[in-house]
């Protein structure tokens, strides 16, 4: 399994926005190919001082392995505030080599684990839930919100919009405040790829 933990030569005071945890799925994860996900990892640490760990994932044991190792074996995991998921899928699950999940199988298989998180998406997939499965989720698993976009990736990726999100983050731990300045900031984006929290 693939780990690359992001950080800047010099040490960084870890205040607990600084630290995001991203889970790439991929067609396979025995490779040493640079995702487009690693890349805008690497430039937030240079770039804003913000810590991460990038793993892949190929299967949902691998996804399920990968937040259980966080959850009960890095003793950081107080300071993920931000658990970043690129990967395929629809409106309410994933996909992974093919096989698609349902977020709802996703609480189930953290229920109570994700006290205080939240799950960004990239748009990579389109999230669209309503009311009810979103709360499912969010009652399920204790996290505190979910994010991402209601447009696909068409030609536009999210990256650009998803560091800001992040970099705000470090700057203010008020998700409304920040999810408020993100769209004052950068309107159109956030209206062009119909950026959505449920929390």
């Amino acid at each position: 399994m693939l780990e690359k933990r992001r950080q800047l030569p010099q040490e960084q005071s870890t205040d607990s926005a600084n630290f995001i945890f991203c889970l790439e799925g991929v067609d396979e994860i025995e490779t040493d190919k640079v995702t487009e996900a690693q890349e805008n990892l690497e430039q937030l640490a240079l770039k804003y001082g913000i810590t991460s760990i990038h793993k892949t994932c190929d299967t949902i044991e691998v996804l399920e392995d990968s937040l259980n190792a966080l959850v009960l074996d890095d003793h950081n995991f107080k300071d993920y505030e931000i658990i970043y998921l690129v990967m395929a899928g629809e409106a309410n699950s994933i996909c992974l080599n093919g096989y698609y999940y349902s977020l709802q199988e996703i609480a189930e298989l953290f229920e109570g684990r994700l006290k205080g998180k939240i799950l960004h998406f990239s748009n990579a997939k389109i999230l669209d839930l309503d009311e009810e499965e979103a709360q499912y989720f969010l009652d399920i698993t204790n996290a505190k919100a979910i994010s991402g976009y209601g447009n696909a990736y068409n030609g536009i990726s999210s990256t650009n919009l998803d560091k800001v999100f992040f970099n705000l983050f470090k700057e203010d731990d008020d998700m409304f405040e920040v999810v408020e300045e993100l769209h004052q900031k950068h309107y159109n984006v956030c209206k062009l790829l119909d950026f959505r929290l449920y929390y």
